[in-house]
């Protein structure tokens, strides 16, 4: 079975903005992702390894309440 890397960088973005993160090993995969990033307003922290990047959707904390 062959997978588009262009469909599987779309559903990696999906899942992010679902509030997931995401990791690839595939540089054109997060290279995709990134440049799609770059276009909206969506703040992500990116996180690469020797083995992969990792997407992490960036929470802002500073409205949550602490009790």
């Amino acid at each position: 079975m062959i997978i588009s890397r262009r469909a599987l960088a779309r559903a990696k973005l999906e899942k992010l903005r679902q509030g997931f993160s995401v990791y690839t090993e595939i540089e054109e995969i997060a290279q995709s992702i990134e440049k799609k990033l770059d276009t909206i307003d969506f703040p992500v922290h990116i996180d690469r390894t020797d083995l992969g990047c990792w997407f992490i959707p960036d929470t802002d904390t500073s409205n949550h309440k602490v009790e």
